[in-house]
């Protein structure tokens, strides 16, 4: 693997310090996030829903990471209405019955070898549609906390073979279990993101602390 920005390829593992810490230059660098569920709108009106690990938030706006080939990309381009389902850890299986799946037909050449097309990808995977209160795509009424948002802005990656989205969130709905009682904020303790750690699922452990700009009570272990 080469980076055209930083340089050549490592073709070995390096250690410049006593330490023993490595230099190294792994295929993937999906470190930990979370994994969110895409619905999309295809052109035919029907529900297009795609796992992606490359998701984060600045207040009411959404970036996303999505590879230009697939579905999502397009339907976004034409139709910019988008849910962000938000699974819990447990339900990391029915996200993996969607991972082989794509909604673009015929499949593209570069996917063929390990995706498969799929139009009917709520029922493959086990999960129900809910319609959505502002977006014309389908919530995932199984996720916990569904963000029903429109794209507004699709930026080309620097390397190529990616877009960048940006989603502005229009509503917000999550299972009443999860939100803190007589409050408009989720509950960290009572949530459980589905994360994503170099092709592995894994949920959250015990909560170690909390942000000084946090809203919600906290049962970390650095409380007293």
């Amino acid at each position: 693997m080469t980076n055209a920005t930083c340089g050549n390829a490592i073709p070995d593992p390096v250690s410049d310090r006593p330490d023993g810490q490595l230099t190294i230059q792994p295929r993937i660098l999906y470190f930990g996030t979370p994994v969110v569920l895409l619905s999309t709108e295809n052109e035919d009106g029907s529900a297009n829903l795609a796992p992606i690990s490359s998701a984060w938030a600045l207040g009411w706006v959404v970036v996303l990471g999505l590879g230009v080939e697939g579905q999502t990309v397009r339907n976004l381009r034409d139709r910019p209405d988008v849910v962000i389902n938000l699974p819990a850890s447990h339900q990391w299986a029915a996200v993996e019955r969607l991972a082989p799946l794509t909604g673009r037909d015929p499949v593209p050449e570069s996917k063929r070898a390990a995706f498969r097309y799929e139009p009917a990808k709520f029922a493959t995977a086990g999960l129900r549609p809910e319609p959505s209160q502002v977006v014309r795509p389908p919530r995932v009424a199984d996720c916990p906390i569904q963000l029903e948002a429109r794209a507004t802005r699709i930026h080309p990656a620097a390397t190529g073979g990616f877009v960048i989205v940006e989603a502005e969130v229009c509503r917000v709905h999550a299972d009443r279990r999860i939100v803190v009682p007589g409050t408009q904020h989720i509950d960290p303790a009572a949530w459980s993101p589905l994360i994503y750690n170099f092709r592995h699922y894994f949920g959250l452990g015990a909560e170690l602390g909390q942000s000084f700009r946090s809203e919600t009570g906290g049962r970390g272990a650095d409380r007293e």
